[in-house]
């Protein structure tokens, strides 16, 4: 026996041993949990980010227990000797060679898994992730002639106008910034864009967290009005929050095991205006890491840090997003491109189809709707279809109308007032008369909406715009009748007698308008343009038959077509 083996069994170097491997193991387990508060991976072994987080951890207890030298990663090798990369931090021991193998099997599993999920050896399970219900577009989509259940504002916009607002309130300006992330609700049939305020840095959280967020911006999506509303107690939990009030740390620790997105969070409103957040929770549809979908919903209140959890069949009926519409898309391209097998997919094409690159909102049936065009793989152009789907159960409809893509008709309705410079928004779809046709915004340069525009969907050169959405059905509608459409029986177009009871010309902007006031007092407002002059002949005391909308908001009928 040597002076070293006498030494490692005496009492005091046992002991000395024991409070090392207590010191290692409270270093590793400190370091462990900092990871997890920081990163917030799900503890769920179909999440990538959980086997990520176990290789971290693994690491972190072989080094601090001496399992690896990390020096030895960036040692230089002995002269004539060949470096081992990695493997040199490893030493010849068992417990060593244990240790990388267990270092290793998190990222077989990540590796394994990844391929045995791929869309190379499941194609048909990507294709059948959801079902498509082909529907008839005059059936669901009744004549419109306001449009007031459609989206026209993009969120860009609705940035501007909620800054716009918040920088109205002095006292809350300098404290509380709104959040970039509005989400797309349907409040009381209306649609709004809603973002809750934010702390304004972290020094602004600490003066202002006793109190909480006083409040929220919602943006009319029609009007382009936006309000302020203020809450009776202040929201806890955000994610401008810090440590504790960090609103994704404080789900991560109620759902330790729940895949969700951490920048994937809805700020929505119930009926009763009050504030919540909804998380989807994921799960893989094929194999461990594919195809992930929406199967249960987090409400989470704010204020008081309590929650919910729902399955998507029970989630309630106010709520409206829970599935995401880049998710909405990517799953009916699983189908359109797959369903012919991979192979298909890369080299035949034959029936493969896709959705274009962004969607719009249409609301109706008390939800959101998520709406985007189809077209074939091979040539997109032109689309052979759009899909609805719901952004609250994830249905999907099918609408088989042919023509222009959305991308085509945002270029024909900025071409047709180039000279201005303005942008197109991303359209959605109304029925004009029982014609398919786009509707979108065209914004300046400052992002603020100019105009209305109307684009024929199978002749997209048919291009209206207007001020109002009055004005531009009218203009479209005489486009339609024109060529050829009969609107005599469209909705709110029926033709009506009147007697003038006074007449006056107006100059607005590049138009004319001439404006009657009939006996009953009912004004309407005619264009003044090629075509139509004989509205100049019109006296006091004619009597005319009109074709005309009402423009709900000022009460002003536009006329479409009229005669003696």
């Amino acid at each position: 026996m040597n002076n070293q083996d006498y030494v490692d069994k005496t009492p005091k170097a046992r002991i000395k041993r024991v409070l090392s491997a207590i010191t290692r193991s409270a270093v590793a387990l400190a370091i462990s949990f900092l990871m997890f508060y920081i990163f917030l991976p799900p503890i769920n072994v179909f999440s990538r980010s959980f086997w990520i987080y176990v290789f971290a951890v693994l690491v972190t207890f072989s080094v601090c227990f001496g399992l690896v030298n990390v020096k030895a990663l960036f040692k230089s090798p002995k002269k004539g000797k060949k470096s081992n990369g990695i493997l040199s931090m490893f030493n010849k021991s068992l417990t060593s060679r244990i240790a990388l193998a267990c270092i290793a099997l998190p990222l077989v599993v990540i590796l394994i898994g990844t391929v045995i999920s791929s869309v190379v050896f499941n194609s048909r399970k990507y294709a059948t992730v959801i079902t498509v219900e082909d529907r008839n577009f005059e059936d669901d989509m009744p004549e419109k002639t306001e449009i007031t259940n459609i989206a026209l504002m993009d969120t860009e916009s609705a940035r501007m106008l909620g800054d716009r607002k918040l920088g109205a309130l002095s006292d809350m300006v300098s404290q509380y910034a709104v959040s970039d992330d509005y989400t797309q609700i349907n409040y009381h049939g209306i649609p709004m864009k809603a973002a809750h305020l934010e702390y304004d840095g972290f020094f602004k959280w600490l003066g202002n967290r006793a109190n909480g967020i006083p409040g929220y911006i919602m943006v009319n999506a029609i009007d382009s009005t936006a309000e302020y509303y203020k809450l009776s107690h202040g929201i806890r939990y955000a994610q401008s929050g810090y440590f504790g009030d960090d609103l994704m740390r404080r789900i991560r620790f109620d759902y330790p095991t729940k895949i969700f997105d951490l920048e994937d969070v809805s700020f929505e409103i119930d009926e009763d205006g009050n504030a919540f957040y909804c998380i989807s929770c994921y799960s893989p549809k094929v194999g461990l890491f594919g195809a992930y979908d929406a199967t249960e919903l987090i409400i989470f209140n704010p204020v008081d840090g309590t929650s919910e959890i729902y399955a998507i069949k029970d989630v309630p009926q106010w709520v409206d997003i829970v599935f995401d519409g880049y998710l909405a898309c990517e799953k009916y391209d699983w189908q359109g491109i797959y369903s012919g097998g991979f192979i298909n997919s890369i080299i035949g094409n034959k029936g493969c189809k896709q959705t274009t690159d962004d969607f719009g909102y249409l609301m109706f049936d008390d939800d959101v709707w998520y709406f985007t065009g189809v077209t074939s793989v091979t040539a997109d152009a032109s689309n052979i279809g759009f899909i609805l789907s719901n952004a609250r159960t994830g249905e999907y409809r099918f609408y088989p109308v042919i023509g222009a893509e959305e991308h085509s008709a945002m270029h024909a309705a900025e071409g047709e007032v180039q000279e201005k410079e303005y942008v197109a928004s991303f359209p959605s779809l109304v029925n004009i008369s029982g014609v398919p046709t786009y509707i979108m915004v065209l914004k300046d340069v400052n992002g603020l909406v100019k105009l209305y525009a109307l684009v024929n969907v199978q002749q997209y050169t048919m291009v209206a715009t207007g001020e109002t959405q009055a004005e531009v059905i009218s203009a479209y509608l005489r486009m339609l009748q024109q060529s050829g459409v009969d609107i005599s029986g469209s909705q709110g177009t029926n033709e009506t007698e009147i007697e003038v009871a006074d007449i006056k010309f107006l100059n607005m902007q590049n138009a004319s308008y001439a404006y009657l006031t009939a006996t009953d007092g009912l004004v309407y407002r005619i264009e003044f343009n090629e075509g139509n002059e004989a509205i100049i002949l019109v006296r006091p005391g004619d009597k005319l038959k009109v074709v005309a909308t009402k423009n709900e908001n000022t009460g002003i009928y536009t006329v479409t077509s009229w005669h003696k």
